[in-house]
This record gives structure tokens, sequence and C-alpha cells, in this order.
């Protein structure tokens, strides 16, 4: 998702950003990913121009529907002596691999059916021999400019001769999205530095069937706080966990573009709108990124306190399922900032949907059960009148039932603690006076006399 951002926001209000779906490992293919991938786009506002969905002029865009497109290349490949047929099987291309690891050498396919003849190949196909095609890496070096990484160089010596068309028929990745990129007219591909090793096989490719190949940028990779490879245990999950845990779309792809891009200023908070004006190629940072949740926590709380009340309110509806619209009006106001996810808001205000049970020892605290039931009794006086000034009723009321000096700052903050447990049943809540309108007049008399009992009793 962090490379589809930099695609996104790169293809530009000008550009096509293209969704296509390579589904052509069959043993790994999973039918509800599709579902998942533009589930999580979409949630992101990354919506693309051609693809599934939304059609285009080079549909279909799933590439298990292309398969002839991808066999006709590879038999061009073939006829131009580019590629050829490999017989080998699962067993003997194992045992040449263990080998090669007992010789401390990279594994790689050896060559074996390389430099058969026509007549070995018509053999094999008449006893029905299984067959790849092998693309036939020739002499010589590869390079080319990459747009995040610079300047790159390979010899082609130490590439391999990768499979372009597996024996059921689908083609690998290599051969694919060679193929779909020249027809869909892809300019620009954005993918992840691991696949800078395959570059130069693929440009072989392009080069091969006579085609002008896309620029590439190789995105760096993303690390835990650990510098290790991202994981679970760093935080490291499908976006839509990330959308029941309560954050924000806009916070998230703000986070992304931070993985590997810098703005070359001090600006940390930017719209989708706003990266896809500011990003370019030459910003993304070739150097591998490092995910930080704090910094994910912080940018949501930002984003959060940038929604006005109103937008709050409609985006914490899942979170509030019991409230009405009033209701979540108001806790929006309460919350806002105070959080920074939309998960912790449930808990902070459970209290306005369900009846507290405090003992009383969680109700005294540091007072005398007898001097903070005391004050509860004095709190209904208070009610009455302007909000704005109920926490000066609230302090003229526990200078009443503490005594001459007793309306220190530790009185009042202990009278404010039995309260704010009286009524919440937590000793950590919203403003106490927002939480009381909340739950309503009557409902917070109750409450009181429920607590002055327990405190009695």
């Amino acid at each position: 998702m962090r490379t589809a951002v930099f695609s996104y926001c790169l293809a530009g209000p000008d550009g096509t950003f293209v969704l296509r779906i390579e589904d052509t490992d069959q043993a790994r293919y999973d039918p509800d990913s599709v579902a998942s991938i533009t589930e999580a786009l979409r949630w992101l506002g990354l919506q693309w121009d051609e693809g599934p969905e939304v059609g285009g002029p080079c549909a279909p865009y799933t590439e298990s529907q292309r398969l002839p497109l991808y066999r006709t290349a590879a038999g061009r490949l073939v006829s131009s002596g580019a590629a050829y047929p490999c017989f080998c099987s699962p067993q003997r291309l194992e045992a040449v691999r263990t080998a090669q690891r007992a010789a401390c050498q990279a594994p790689r396919y050896d060559g074996h059916c390389r430099e058969l003849t026509p007549e070995a190949v018509a053999e094999r196909r008449a006893a029905g021999t299984p067959e790849v095609v092998r693309m036939r890496i020739p002499a010589g070096e590869t390079s080319w400019h990459d747009l995040v990484q610079g300047e790159r160089r390979f010899e082609n010596a130490v590439l391999d001769d990768q499979v372009l068309l597996k024996s059921d028929g689908f083609p690998t990745y290599h051969l694919a999205h060679v193929v779909d990129d020249h027809v869909m007219g892809i300019t620009h591909v954005l993918r992840a530095s691991e696949w800078l090793p395959s570059t130069p096989k693929h440009l072989i490719l392009y080069a091969a069937l006579g085609w002008e190949p896309p620029a590439f940028g190789h995105v760096p990779q993303v690390l835990g706080p650990d510098r290790g490879k991202l994981s679970k245990r760093h935080g490291a999950a499908p976006v839509q966990e990330y959308r029941d845990r309560g954050y924000l779309p806009e916070a998230v792809v703000n986070f992304l573009a931070f993985l590997g891009w810098s703005p070359g200023t001090e600006e940390e908070v930017f719209t989708l709108t706003e990266l896809r004006a500011r990003m370019t190629a030459e910003r993304i940072q070739p150097s591998p990124a490092v995910f930080d949740t704090d910094r994910l926590d912080h940018l949501n709380g930002v984003w959060i306190r940038r929604l006005a009340a109103d937008e709050l309110a409609q985006r914490l509806q899942p979170w509030l399922p019991r409230a009405d619209a009033a209701q979540r009006q108001a806790i929006a106001e309460m919350v806002r900032e105070r959080i920074q996810r939309l998960d912790e808001v449930p808990a902070l205000v459970a209290f306005a949907f369900e009846e507290p049970e405090p003992s009383a020892e969680a109700l005294c605290g540091p007072l005398d059960p007898a001097l903070a039931a005391a004050f509860l009794r004095e709190v209904p006086q208070a009610l009455p009148g302007d909000p704005a000034d109920l926490v000066d009723r609230l302090r003229a009321a526990a200078e009443r039932v503490g005594g001459t000096g007793a309306a220190d700052r530790r009185h009042f903050k202990a009278c404010m603690q039995v309260l704010r447990v009286a009524v919440t049943g937590q000793r950590v809540s919203p403003p106490l006076p927002e939480s009381m309108a909340l739950i309503g007049r009557e409902r917070v008399l109750e409450r009181l006399r429920r607590a002055e009992a327990a405190l009695l009793a």
C-alpha cells in the first residue's frame, strides 16, 4: 500500500493510475484477496483510473484472463532464440540446487536444456514430457537509470535463465508484467527494491520483443524500529486492521507517504491532493524507511483534531452503535482533543451507556466516606445554572463540606474525584461538565444517590 500511495501520487492528476491483478501463481491465489485489495485502496482514497470494476481500454485487468497474450509473446521469444523450452523435472532441478548449495554456489538453472536440438525437443514433446519456457540470458551487461536508485548496472553472467511460461500455461511475473506493461502503455513502474536484481531480466525481455521499456523506480524497504524486516510485531498489518483500530485514512496515507519520501521542508501534514501535487520521484529516498507506530498515532491525532465536530461525530458512528446523533456530536466535541485513535472513544464514554457500580473505596479516595457523601449531597444544588460556571459552583460546594481552610486545591481535587467516580465510574474521564451533560440531569442525580448510599453503607 505504501508503494500504491507513491504510484498514485506520482501519476498525478494528469496521469493514469492502473490497478492490475496478478493472479498467475495459482498455487498461492486467494480469491478473497482481490476484494481486500480494492477495499483497502478505496478506503485510502486511491481510486484507480483503469482496472477491475471500472474497466478501461485494456480490459480485462486480471492476468489469468489474458493468457493468450503471454503465450503469443513466449512463442515469439522461442522463435527468435531469446527463449527455449525446458523439460527438466522438479526432482532434477532440486538435485541441481542441492548440489550447488553444497558447493557454496548460488542456486540457479544449469542450462541443461539450453542447447537442445529441434529433434530432441520434438522427441520430448512426443513423449508428453512437461515443459516450461525459459529466457536465454545473453552475454554482456545491462544498465539503466532508476528513478529512485540512480544508475544501475548488472553483469548478465550473474543472471539466471528465468522461467517465463510454466507447464500449466500460466506465465510467471517476469513475462506477464512485461507483456501487460507494453500492451497497456505503462510509462512508469514503481515497485519494491527487492525487484532490482530482476530488472535486467525484464529489460532483456523488452529488447528481445522489440519494445520500449517503461521507466523503473525501486522504492526502499520499510523496516521495523529495530531496523529488522518489518513484521507483525512491529505493527505491520493489512490496511483494514488499521481502519478497525481507529485510524483515519487521511492519517494512514499521510504516514505511508513519509515512509521513504520527504517534501524537503519541515511540513508533516499533507492531504492526498497535496501529496499528488508535491510528490516527485527525485524526493523518494533510496535508503530503507523505518515504520514508527508512535508517529502514526501522532499523525492520526493531528488529523482527528483537524476534523470538524460534526465530521468526527459521523466517523464515530461505527464505534458508538448505541449513541444517537446528538450524543455522537456531544462526544465528538468532548474527546477530539483527548484521543489519538477512534477506538479509544468507547472506553472513554462507556459511562454514558452503562450504569457504573463503584465501590465505597473507589468513591471516597483520600476523603473520609462521610465527608465524601456530604459533598455528593451538595452537588445537586450546584447543577442548575450556566454550564460554564459549574466548576465554580462545585468549588463552593466543596468549601461548604470541608470546613474552614478546606477549600485548598487538594481538597477540591479530592472532591471532584469523588464526583467523577460517582458519575462515570472511572477515575479518568472526559471533562466532568461535558460528561454530566451527556448523561443528563436525572441520570446524574440517580447516580449521586446510589454513590452516597454506597459510601454510607
